[in-house]
């Protein structure tokens, strides 16, 4: 294929060369044609058929290698042919030469530039692939767009060859009309500029905004036909209802208040949602308790004869309470009430798109947004409600250590309560599906972290499916299926840890009809189907992040109280997370495994942290950075860090990856020595000593030589 497009590019190449060495161009201009239109003229007479395969050909060619001529070929095809005749001519030679070069570019250029720039160019290329269409016809109808230009970009994106073909003949077709029928009075024309008048120019720009407008009525019919049967009030109570104190809608409603709008914030439970209460703060409060009780088994690493901890489980369990108390008011009724949101503690139900019933009232809203999270997902498997279980809502009540604990699941809330139940003294025994723990990672991440849960005593066992619960003289049992044969777990405790499911029922959405799908179906701009309904959080997905939501809720709030007038697509494009297991594994972009999914080519450079100065000094000398850039360059498609403090040090890759920064400036950043960060800047200089400049190297050393006298 490299030698068919090398072929290709040398054809198009010395085609093109000809033309302007040639001088081709002096045929392609009205003095020349006017002076030869009698014997052109005789000649079609004479042979018309000919003549028409001829012309037809030659514009082809002209549109197809991008050559300057089309438009005095379209004027010669009116002089020639007759507007009937020249138009259907012109309309069809045209958009055959348009897509020859539109499948030229394709072919050359498309794949490299989507492999560079893939990851940029992913927004540009959804909205094509749902409406290009429209964008095309758009800048067909314009003339002060360039077509040669349009081709070549169009063939780097998705768009469907034949879709292409069919729009741009007629999108084109206004524009051919006008300059075949002034080709039929092309005695009267001296330049283009008589026929590109400003007048004319403005009506095809005016036209250019006809499918833009087009697109703004479907979607004003197509909203009014959802609403259709709400009656509207004549007034609002508030600009925003708000349904969910999770991390979504309370910063959805900080915004709100912070913009002037009048919002009101409904939760049924806990303000701060699962994150500070069943979620992220206890859990790193559990984990930073373990850690300190596996910290001191290691005092000999340290140069210390011994080290013990005295504790009890309760004692445990009653500071990651302690903690809950202690952030909760940062996320309370009355800090909200004091930034301006109208908050109430109740259970809301979506009644029609502009009402919310809550506590015997109803709440008349312009704007709606959903932010009711999610809760843990409990497979039904036989027995399971029998022997009991837990999740990680109702784990923090625990307050008698379990000797034995099944944790159900190898993801990140699983494998970090693993770890710290059996640093805590608890027997843990994880059971996961795949054969590996922590499978959204690459097979060496998971490596590292089943090491260290092995080493710790943790008892994996990894290609186990649970089947079924039961309790056997007074033991609870779990039944497992381990490659076609029954393996029976005895345990005191079940930790169900197998994903989150969203929070889609009982307020009103089945009624109204809200689409959902597992999670609140929303389109770029957090819209349910209902223009004025907006989701957010894990209720909405695609990631259930407690940053993620946040993110989200910038959008729910600006895109609901502004529409309208402004509009903003959510930005996926980085977002990083962290498993706060020992060691830590933190990731932003593609990993490995993803990338090859994807098919996008990518080099990997890598630097052991066992090898930084802090992480030795600090007993610490573990894991690794993997970064993946585009072959080649240094500009970053992923990162992956195992290792002390990975959740912190992988700070510095987002805002590199967001703000378009390479290897090379992270490189050129001074990093405090000895820190742990300096392992970003060791893994940047692998980089460059991989892409130095050998050749070069080569000449720079004779040159020293030379210095030397040598």
């Amino acid at each position: 294929m490299k030698n068919s497009k090398i072929a290709l590019v040398v054809i198009i190449a010395v085609l093109i060369a000809v033309y302007f060495l040639f001088d081709l161009g002096q045929y392609f201009n009205i003095e020349y044609f006017k002076s030869q239109q009698a014997e052109i003229e005789a000649y079609y007479r004479a042979n018309p058929l000919l003549t028409i395969a001829l012309f037809f050909i030659l514009y082809i060619a002209v549109t197809g290698l991008s050559l300057p001529g089309a438009a005095i070929m379209t004027l010669m095809a009116g002089a020639i042919f007759g507007l009937f005749a020249g138009t259907i001519i012109v309309s069809f030679a045209s958009t055959l030469g348009a897509t020859i070069a539109f499948l030229a570019s394709r072919y050359l250029l498309r794949d490299s530039i989507q492999r560079q720039f893939g990851d940029k160019l992913k927004t540009i290329n959804e909205g094509i692939e749902k409406d290009g269409a429209f964008y095309l016809f758009t800048l067909r109808l314009v003339p002060a767009f360039p077509f040669f230009v349009i081709n070549l970009l169009m063939g780097l994106t998705p768009i469907r060859t034949i879709t292409y073909f069919w729009v741009s003949q007629l999108g084109m077709l206004a524009g051919t009309v006008v300059f075949v029928n002034a080709g039929t009075q092309i005695a009267q024309i001296e330049s283009l500029s008589g026929i590109l008048s400003p007048a004319l120019l403005l009506s095809f720009v005016l036209l250019g905004f006809f499918p833009l407008i087009a697109k703004k009525i479907i979607n004003m019919v197509q909203t009014k036909k959802v609403l259709k049967g709400y009656p509207k009030p004549a007034t609002f109570d508030r600009n925003l209802v708000v349904i969910g104190g999770g991390s979504a809608g309370l910063v959805t409603a900080y915004i709100a208040a912070a913009v002037k709008a009048k919002v009101t914030l409904i939760e049924k439970h806990k303000m701060g949602g699962d994150c500070l209460n069943t979620g992220c703060v206890p859990s790193k409060a559990l984990i930073r308790s373990a850690r300190f009780i596996a910290q001191q088994k290691r005092a000999t690493e340290l140069g210390m004869k011994s080290a013990s901890v005295d504790f009890d489980f309760s004692g445990v369990m009653a500071r990651v309470q302690r903690v809950i108390k202690t952030i909760e008011p940062h996320d309370s009724v009355a800090r909200y009430r004091e930034l301006g949101v109208d908050v109430i503690e109740g259970e809301a139900k979506i009644t029609s798109p502009y009402t919310v019933e809550v506590n015997g009232q109803t709440l008349t809203t312009r704007n709606i947004v959903i932010a009711t999270g999610a809760r843990p997902f409990v497979p039904p498997l036989p027995g399971l409600d029998e022997v009991g279980y837990l999740t990680s809502d109702n784990i923090w009540a625990l307050r008698e250590q379990p000797e034995r604990l099944v944790v159900l699941g190898g993801g990140p809330i699983g494998c970090e309560l693993a770890q710290s139940f059996a640093r805590l003294g608890t027997h843990v025994i994880q059971v996961e599906l795949t054969e590996r723990l922590m499978g959204r990672e690459d097979p060496d991440v998971s490596a590292v972290v089943m090491a260290r849960f092995k080493a710790e005593g943790i008892d994996l066992r990894t290609g186990h499916q649970a089947k079924a619960f039961c309790i056997e003289n007074g033991e609870k049992i779990l039944i497992c299926d381990h490659e076609g044969e029954a393996v029976r777990i005895p345990f005191d405790q079940v930790l169900i840890a197998l994903g989150r499911a969203a929070n889609i029922t009982g307020f009103g959405l089945e009624e109204l009809g809200v689409t959902v799908n597992q999670t609140v179906t929303v389109n770029a701009l957090l819209q349910t189907n209902f223009p004025n309904i907006f989701a957010a959080g894990d209720v909405a997905g695609p990631y259930q992040f407690t940053h993620a939501a946040a993110h989200q809720a910038w959008y729910a709030a600006v895109n609901s109280l502004f529409s309208g007038f402004k509009s903003f697509k959510v930005d996926y494009r980085v977002i990083p997370w962290a498993t706060f297991t020992d060691p830590e594994v933190a990731r932003v972009g593609l990993n490995e495994t993803e990338a090859k999914e994807k098919g996008v080519e990518y080099e990997v450079t890598t630097y052991g942290i066992d090898d930084l100065d802090r992480a030795i000094t600090d007993e610490e000398a573990h894991g690794f950075i993997k970064v993946l850039t585009v072959p080649g360059k240094d500009r970053i498609l992923g990162v992956t860090i195992v290792g002390e403090h990975a959740g912190e040090l992988i700070a510095e890759y987002v805002t590199a990856m967001k703000h378009g920064l390479g290897l090379n400036k992270i490189l050129g950043t001074i990093h405090i020595y000895p820190t742990m960060a300096e392992a970003n800047k060791y893994v940047a200089g692998n980089w460059k000593r991989a892409h130095a400049p050998q050749k070069l190297l080569r000449w720079v050393e004779r040159f020293h030589t030379w210095r030397r006298g040598a």
